[in-house]
């Protein structure tokens, strides 16, 4: 039997589906993505099922929506979590099973107590490491942990510095020089390997290297199309957001400055994930491994004049990037415009690939037709979202999309209803605007029978059936 392919899946954090150069939207230069897009297969309309950073990563891992084992928000922000224990599945597990050789170097944030080797994964790079390695080599060159850098410019330690190390001896590089040691080192053994490189960039802050934070200049940012936003029929916890972060008299001339320095990280993991493809094409790998590239969630950055991602539903942190490639195997120069799942679709997507059998209770379908070039008559049309708030408070939402609507149920506070062909930036909420009625119901209806379906716990008392079967909500 021939040699199943390899696996290498690279993840960041809080990447902008349209802050990748091949999505063209905004002027962000990532060459080394868009070469991966040109020659695999970009999916236009990936979506996260939740935009929050351990949920998302613990649904990846098991394969589905993290309401059903209990993780709802990060085991970080308070003790109530209940993170996916070593017990539960995981399909990287699956693959050892199989004889591959597993590594997971980067950010972890799925348990405060087990590490990905409990997950099924053989070799493990901590960040932990590179903390070790950068105050050792470095002690006199921090970034600032104060609250406040600069009061004339109103930016605080949130909207990050440039980072005055060299780039090579900088986080994204350092992972990546890491992570083309372990291509090297699997290589060379007889079973096929997953190697997986999770980036912590873009996240904030954003300390871009001074390489990088050149290539954009504040003046030359184009405002979001999200910026015009005033909080018109919004839920009240979007604009205390502005005063939480302290950025309530934030301009866009303000937001600039920052947006330039979150540019600048991404075209640093670009150049940083450059270097993982030409190891793997100097070992002559490529035809023989799977390549993914996606994001837990994105990040506002100042669309809607907020940083972030919680407590909002909004595209710029619910719709993420996804790439596949195969060269000789996947179609290249594709794109897909169905609604897809970046983080439940996934793992059955990786076991048909591999050959394997997919488990009936995984909540995400395989994308392999659409790796073929095949149609599905019968593929969703719709997409849902959840959210537990807990960073600033309790707030919990659902999302449900379709092509050309979103509506958004936030039990505690008004819903939210837009025409994305109208208002793609979501800034009008149509939720009083009567002549949608019948639409809203239709809404709430099927976003119920979905959760009902899919296992959510939120919806099993009478009040919260209430406001969606019988809209009996404000």
């Amino acid at each position: 039997m021939s040699k199943k392919p390899n696996v290498l899946f690279i993840m960041v954090d809080q990447q902008r589906y349209d802050c990748i150069g091949f999505s063209q939207e905004y002027p962000v230069r990532t060459p080394n993505i868009d070469d991966l897009a040109k020659n695999g297969i970009w999916f236009m309309n990936a979506y996260t099922n939740i935009p929050l950073c351990t949920p998302a990563r613990s649904a990846l891992i098991n394969g589905r929506r993290p309401e059903t084992f209990g993780t709802l928000w990060n085991h970080d922000l308070g003790s109530a979590i209940k993170p996916l224990e070593p017990r539960e599945y995981s399909w990287p597990r699956e693959l050892r099973k199989l004889g591959y050789n597993n590594a997971y170097l980067g950010k972890w944030h799925v348990h405060p107590q087990y590490n990905p080797k409990a997950y099924g994964y053989e070799h493990y790079v901590s960040l932990n490491e590179y903390t070790k390695f950068r105050e050792k080599k470095y002690p006199e060159r921090k970034l600032s942990d104060g609250i406040r850098i600069d009061e004339e410019e109103k930016l605080t330690k949130w909207h990050g510095e440039i980072d005055p190390i060299p780039l090579e001896d900088s986080r994204t590089h350092w992972l990546s020089r890491k992570a083309s040691e372990m291509l090297e080192k699997l290589s060379r053994k007889a079973d096929p390997w997953h190697i997986r490189i999770d980036f912590s960039e873009p996240h904030l802050p954003y300390n871009p290297n001074g390489k990088f934070v050149g290539m954009y200049s504040p003046e030359n940012i184009p405002a979001w199309g999200g910026f015009a936003e005033e909080f018109i029929n919004k839920p009240y916890i979007q604009k205390q957001q502005l005063y939480n972060w302290q950025v309530e008299n934030f301009e866009w001339k303000d937001w600039a400055k920052i947006v330039a320095k979150y540019y600048a990280v991404i075209s640093q993991v670009d150049h940083a994930i450059g270097q993982i493809l030409n190891t793997l094409e100097r070992l002559k790998l490529e035809e023989d491994t799977i390549v993914i590239f996606t994001s837990d969630h994105g990040d506002l950055c100042g669309s809607h004049r907020m940083m972030d991602k919680h407590f909002v539903m909004y595209e710029d942190v619910v719709k993420v990037p996804l790439i596949l490639k195969w060269s000789g195997k996947i179609r290249g120069n594709s794109t897909c415009s169905e609604f897809v799942y970046n983080l439940l679709d996934l793992p059955p997507t990786i076991l048909e690939l591999l050959d394997m059998t997919i488990p009936d209770f995984f909540q995400g379908r395989s994308l392999v037709p659409f790796l073929k070039g095949e149609i599905l008559p019968d593929w969703r049309q719709e997409i849902v979202a959840t959210y537990h708030g807990q960073q600033f408070g309790l707030f919990t939402q659902r999302m449900y999309r379709t092509h050309a609507w979103k509506y958004i149920w936030n039990p505690t506070s008004i819903d939210e209803l837009y025409d994305l062909r109208e208002d793609p930036f979501e800034l009008t909420n149509e939720i009083y605007n009567t002549k949608h009625k019948d639409r809203l119901k239709e809404f709430r209806r099927r976003l119920f029978s979905i959760l009902l379906e899919e296992g959510d716990p939120f919806i099993n008392n009478n009040w919260m059936r209430d406001q969606l079967l019988n809209s009996h909500k404000l």
